[in-house]
């Protein structure tokens, strides 16, 4: 992976946050943010049609790439995890204002667009696909990886506006969020998988009381053996 970009490094240094600061233009309203969900799901997923299934499964496998430290994002569960979030009531807005009125805020007002996640990354794909087509003639999950980098950084550096979807960075910023939690949740959850993303920075999981051991292993790695929470059951 190009360190420019989605390099290994970086996604595990960073968190996308302030996606809200895009701007919230042709938004669709949540009645038309339902179109397509009739689609037949893909096996084993709650929300996820095949279409976008696809999108996802492309997305979190350039994101998290198989290297030397981890498997691929899909053999980590990462679109498992996207879809039950989708699926549940994070992806319903069940924490969300969802009253109004919905005008263009800035980061600090958090969250701004008619939608709940769930609709949001829906709108999202489409529009993603929509864009894809007619810049490389193809839906993201069958352009070139060098095409994927491009679209990803050009769509994270607010150089695409969608014409018909919601706001690109706020989409970009979320997908981005789902990726990184997936990543370094408890696996219960579907991602995670094996624990390689707590092995991978060293963290112990649930059962964290190591705090004797911080002077002993500062500056070294510090050998672990995770506790998930079904390892407490």
């Amino acid at each position: 992976m190009s360190n420019d970009g989605f390099d290994r490094r970086a996604f595990l240094k960073s968190a996308v946050v302030g996606g809200a600061a895009a701007a919230a233009v042709n938004v669709p309203q949540p009645a038309q943010a339902q179109s397509g969900a009739q689609a037949t799901a893909s096996p084993g997923y709650e929300f996820l049609n095949p279409e976008e299934g696809a999108f996802v499964e492309a997305l979190v496998d350039h994101m998290v790439p198989a290297d030397n430290l981890t498997p691929k994002g899909t053999d980590l569960g990462l679109n498992i995890f996207i879809d039950r979030s989708l699926a549940g009531g994070w992806g319903k807005g069940d924490r969300l204002y969802m009253q109004g009125p919905w005008k263009q805020g800035v980061p600090s007002q958090g969250y701004q667009v008619p939608l709940t996640p769930a609709e949001l990354y829906r709108n999202g794909m489409a529009a993603a696909n929509a864009h894809c087509v007619k810049t490389y003639k193809k839906t993201f999950d069958k352009i070139t990886e060098a095409e994927r980098q491009e679209f990803l950084l050009a769509l994270q550096g607010g150089k695409i506006t969608f014409e018909n979807g919601p706001p690109a960075r706020l989409f970009f910023s979320t997908m981005y969020q789902t990726v990184m939690e997936g990543m370094f949740s408890d696996p219960m959850y579907g991602g995670n998988r094996n624990k390689a993303g707590w092995k991978l920075i060293g963290f112990p999981g649930v059962i964290a009381v190591n705090y004797q051991n911080v002077e002993k292993f500062r500056d070294k790695p510090f050998p672990t053996n995770p506790v998930g929470i079904a390892d407490m059951s």
